[in-house]
């Protein structure tokens, strides 16, 4: 059996999505809403029970949506992965983290593709959305799709098409956020630009995978690199007595040839501070180097650093040391109004915080606990802050600037507040900016 070339066009299919996240399961959702049957695949049975039940994990998407495409019974999730040869298009939505040396880590890209091989059959699109290096689709995935036996273009087709989820923004969502696609042969282009044009309203096709591949790191490295400049010069105008958000603002008001970025404690989250680390290990594979791009990573990097100097400093200024001043950091997502906290600079700001005997404590309004992730290894519970609490710390640390929180009377009765966050635009005499 040949693969359709027609296959997404119109009529009845199935589609598999592996991962239930913050990509896998927004796209889910559309595409159930669009009248597309939807299984979503993960391997947190807890994930899965929760989505089955109608209710949401994702503090931005609301349980609604969820319980809506159960009840339409275009949606519905499992750990299943025997069920993978039902689909006719399979979309791969998992992470794509970091090694400790900064290596990429694909193993899941990987395991993803081999759970897929194990259950293929003629006639399924292949498509992978999760960030990788420029080629990963070709020598990650196809090689083991084709060592089924299976050949591409006549059994089943692949392509890659760039994730571009920005969490908890009110005007792009999934659907008017323009869609990339690149296949790795003109036949998975096509496939691929036809099944998402049922769900997302401007897909755009690029000439191949790699393409598509290359672009998506190029989002996130002039992001990256832009936000790594403007952290560079915070440093700088701070000494000089220089307010560099004010800078910004007045910097912006150029209608043409100026885009604003904005200083913070570290980035975060599962882009930006890893995307770039992916095209820097492939230039090194063909014999090139990033100067540019690793050193805004190390800029980048070196933020929390910088937020827990400028801490000391402050304490310093005050007869105060930081072994044993008790600190409340606020905001651990890595973005404001998110509980997502992969990558968040909160996670090293309190390991440095701790390697100085600092007496530590958190509050976010997002995220009810903290939990051990890959490389941190904390337990944490939250300490809300009322005038009471406030009044009672050293020192508060603003890492992200989430809105519905106090912050005038978080001002009016906290000793001392570092502000990575630009909360307070005006001088207090309590408040130093980092």
């Amino acid at each position: 059996m040949q693969i359709k070339q027609d296959l997404f066009s119109k009529g009845p299919v199935v589609v598999g999505i592996i991962g239930q996240g913050y990509v896998g399961l927004p796209l889910a959702l559309l595409f159930a809403e669009s009248k597309i049957r939807v299984i979503g695949f993960d391997v947190d049975q807890t994930k899965v029970d929760i989505l089955n039940k109608g209710k949401s994990f994702i503090e931005y998407i609301p349980p609604e949506r969820i319980k809506n495409a159960r009840k339409s019974g275009f949606y519905k999730a499992t750990t299943d992965m025997k069920r993978l040869d039902e689909p006719d298009a399979i979309i791969i939505c998992v992470p794509t983290p970091l090694d400790h040396h900064l290596q990429p880590d694909v193993s899941f890209i990987t395991r993803s593709a081999k759970s897929i091989a194990d259950r293929l059959r003629p006639g399924q699109l292949i498509v992978l959305e999760s960030t990788s290096y420029p080629g990963c689709t070709r020598k990650d995935v196809l090689p083991a799709l084709e060592a089924t036996g299976l050949k591409l273009d006549r059994d089943f087709a692949v392509a890659f098409s760039p994730e571009r989820e920005d969490p908890s923004n009110k005007s792009f969502s999934t659907h008017n956020i323009p869609k990339l696609v690149g296949g790795l042969t003109d036949l998975g282009g096509d496939l691929a630009c036809s099944l998402y044009s049922r769900a997302i309203k401007t897909v755009i096709r690029v000439n191949s995978a790699e393409v598509a591949e290359s672009s998506k790191l190029l989002e996130n490295i002039f992001r990256c690199v832009n936000i790594a400049l403007v952290n560079e010069l915070k440093i700088v105008f701070q000494k000089m007595g220089i307010d560099v958000w004010e800078v910004i603002r007045a910097a912006s008001t150029k209608p043409f040839g100026f885009m604003p970025f904005y200083p913070g404690p570290g980035l975060g989250g599962h882009c930006i501070p890893i995307d770039p680390f992916y095209l820097t290990w492939k230039a090194r594979e063909v014999g090139e180097d990033t100067l540019f791009i690793e050193l805004a990573g190390q800029i980048n990097r070196s933020m929390p650093a910088y937020v827990v100097h400028r801490l000391v400093e402050a304490l310093n200024a005050r007869s105060k040391s930081v072994s044993g001043s008790r600190v409340l950091i606020l905001g651990f997502s890595y973005k404001k109004n998110v509980g997502d906290y992969r990558e968040s600079p909160a996670f090293e700001i309190f390991e440095l915080l701790h390697r100085l005997k600092a007496k530590i404590d958190y509050y976010d309004p997002y995220i009810p606990s903290v939990r051990p992730t890959r490389e941190h290894a904390l337990h944490l519970k939250p300490v809300k802050p009322t005038a009471r609490s406030i009044s009672s710390y050293d020192a508060v640390v603003i890492v992200t600037d989430h809105d519905g929180l106090d912050y005038t009377m978080i001002r009016k009765h906290a000793k001392l507040i570092v502000d990575a966050r630009n909360v307070y635009p005006k001088s207090y005499p309590n408040v130093v900016k980092a």
